[in-house]
């Protein structure tokens, strides 16, 4: 026995679908904003610095 759908949802499911994709495909290409990306850079940094700041030992290896 064949399933029963609903033709009009079935099309309202496939232009989600579609938008979807299109919306994946879209932030593949672009990426995020830069201020976005600049700030989560400039943390980056920061954490770094600070990890780097907080070291016990010399990192040019001179006692």
């Amino acid at each position: 026995m064949t399933k029963i759908i609903n033709l009009r949802q079935a099309r309202k499911q496939r232009a989600r679908d579609d938008k979807r994709a299109a919306g994946d495909a879209n932030a593949a290409k672009f990426g995020e904003a830069k201020p976005l990306r600049d700030a989560r850079q400039a943390e980056a940094a920061r954490a770094d610095r600070i990890h780097d700041a907080h070291r016990l030992d010399d990192p040019q290896g001179n006692d």
